[in-house]
């Protein structure tokens, strides 16, 4: 299933829903999972206070939702069969619209503020690029100890949106990675286990002031005003039984040329040593992000290339879709 979260105008102001992404009658639409589980329960009679229990097994935040784990995943697989039994004649239970085309709404962040998020360096091409940067080879202990850093969960923005080319920096850059979100919580969680704690997977941007980070980590911590402006996610976060994070084909794109691409299994580290990892000794709760890190050659840095204000960057993941964003001068839109 492709969860997202999506706003639709109301007489007030905009409201943000949770919807699934699906097909329908050979169309792509989005199903508010919340009213139409509502819906579904009020034809079923058999609780009186649907609206109430609705909220309760399909929240309004994604968050929430996620924290819900397989009960509320039933509960979206459940609410999908009714919609297709029922189709496009399906409403609320108040006559609301539950079925939307994709061009009346806005698709948000899958997750507009995820819990936390650490981002990851996993794959070697990308680590091995930036060591011939600096005319150096990779630290061995590289090989031993999957690491990361702790981004700015409070700055993500979503498909369609613009970044803002921060006014300190001269080399903003994009970076290809696959995102993960925690579905399970635990602590000093085993790798053979650690998929059982994956919700699952969407495609993010790490935009990097490349100048800044670099001068940044010469103090021996951290990326700080180098990474923390904003981090792109989207369109939607496909569940781990419909995604393999071991063979998907990754592409970004600038301007419609191709620039990169790689697959996500190309990667060193595994997501259940990732988790295996995170969970040392500190416990990991649902709604947590990770970032894989840039996928080989998934950067300007990595090919010498630099994006400018007014590019469109488009990163796609197989299997998952499409996040595109217009880079902007701080001044403008």
């Amino acid at each position: 299933m492709k969860f997202i979260t999506y706003e639709i105008d109301s007489k007030i102001s905009r409201i943000s829903r949770i919807g699934l992404l699906a097909q329908l009658n050979q169309a792509e639409i989005i199903i508010d999972l919340n009213l139409s589980f509502a819906s579904l329960l009020k034809e079923k009679g058999n609780e009186p206070r649907y609206l109430e229990y609705a909220n309760f097994r399909i929240p309004h935040k994604m968050c929430d939702f996620i924290a819900g784990g397989e009960p509320s995943l039933e509960t979206a697989r459940e609410t999908l069969d009714y919609i297709r039994t029922i189709g496009k004649t399906c409403q609320g239970p108040n006559g609301e619209q539950i079925i939307w085309p994709l061009e009346e709404v806005r698709i948000c962040a899958p997750v507009p503020e995820p819990i936390s998020f650490r981002d990851f360096l996993i794959h070697e091409g990308h680590k091995a690029a930036g060591a011939k940067r600096r005319n150096t080879t990779i630290d061995p202990i590289w090989y031993e100890l999957p690491s990361c850093y702790k981004g700015n969960r409070l700055s993500i923005i979503g498909p369609e949106e613009s970044i803002k080319w921060p006014y300190y920096t001269d080399k903003l850059d994009y970076e290809l990675e696959l995102g993960m979100f925690i579905g399970k919580k635990g602590k000093d969680i085993k790798e053979n286990e650690a998929m059982d704690h994956v919700f699952g997977f969407t495609v993010l941007n790490d935009f990097s002031a490349r100048d800044i980070q670099i001068n940044e980590m010469k103090n021996w911590l951290g990326p700080h005003k180098g990474k923390d402006f904003g981090t792109a996610i989207g369109p939607c976060i496909v569940t781990k039984d419909e995604f393999d994070p071991k063979d998907a084909i990754m592409i970004a794109r600038v301007n419609g040329e191709e620039w990169s691409r790689g697959n996500s299994g190309n990667a060193f580290y595994s997501w259940e040593k990732m988790i295996e990892y995170a969970s040392m000794e500190e416990e990991l709760i649902p709604g947590e992000m990770f970032g894989s890190g840039t996928v080989a050659t998934g950067c300007g840095a990595d090919l010498d290339k630099w994006i400018k204000p007014g590019d469109i960057i488009e990163l796609e993941i197989e299997g998952i879709g499409i996040l595109k964003n217009t880079i902007v001068k701080q001044n403008e839109g």
